[in-house]
């Protein structure tokens, strides 16, 4: 298996993994502890400089960037399925979860109910498991691409100074 692809799972592995640590510890349902979910964030942006310090010898920038990129969308056909994976099978009612949180946390801040079922309503429009599946797919791909942009540009190899005679 080659570094791109083994990245691209490596990502997609620990992410999904790292969801499902949220899911069995209950933590999406805690409003603060909801945010430790960014965490994937940082996981996929150490597997790219670890993957693209490996290809800067070899590789352009926008061969980088490319292999970066490749990575990330590896890593999002698998999120894509371990999302599904999550909010149908392992934890169906996901969804009415976070909006009972939702809730909680819109009604502790004293906003009329109008206001609080409004809310409610319009985020449940997103709230399906297609939808965060596909989110998870783009947001991986889009995530992967900027920071590569920016890991390519940092882990260049640039070739040795000649010697001063």
């Amino acid at each position: 298996m080659n570094l791109t692809v083994k990245a691209g799972v490596l990502i997609g592995g620990l992410c999904a993994a790292w969801t499902f640590v949220m899911g069995f510890t209950g933590w999406y349902k805690h409003p603060v502890l909801l945010n430790a979910f960014w965490v994937v964030v940082f996981l996929q942006i150490g597997v790219l400089v670890w993957a693209l310090r490996q290809t800067a010898a070899e590789k352009t920038y926008w061969g980088q960037v490319g292999a970066g990129t490749l990575m990330s969308a590896i890593a999002g056909v698998i999120l894509f399925g371990s999302s599904l994976l999550f909010t149908v099978v392992v934890f169906p009612h996901y969804f009415e979860e976070l909006r009972a949180m939702h809730a909680q946390m819109l009604q502790a801040a004293k906003l009329p109910e109008a206001e609080v079922k409004a809310q409610l309503e319009a985020a449940a429009a997103s709230q399906t498991p297609l939808i965060q599946a596909v989110s998870g797919l783009i947001g991986t791909v889009v995530t992967g691409f900027v920071a590569s942009l920016i890991i390519a540009a940092l882990v260049r190899r640039r070739p040795a100074a000649p010697a001063a005679a």
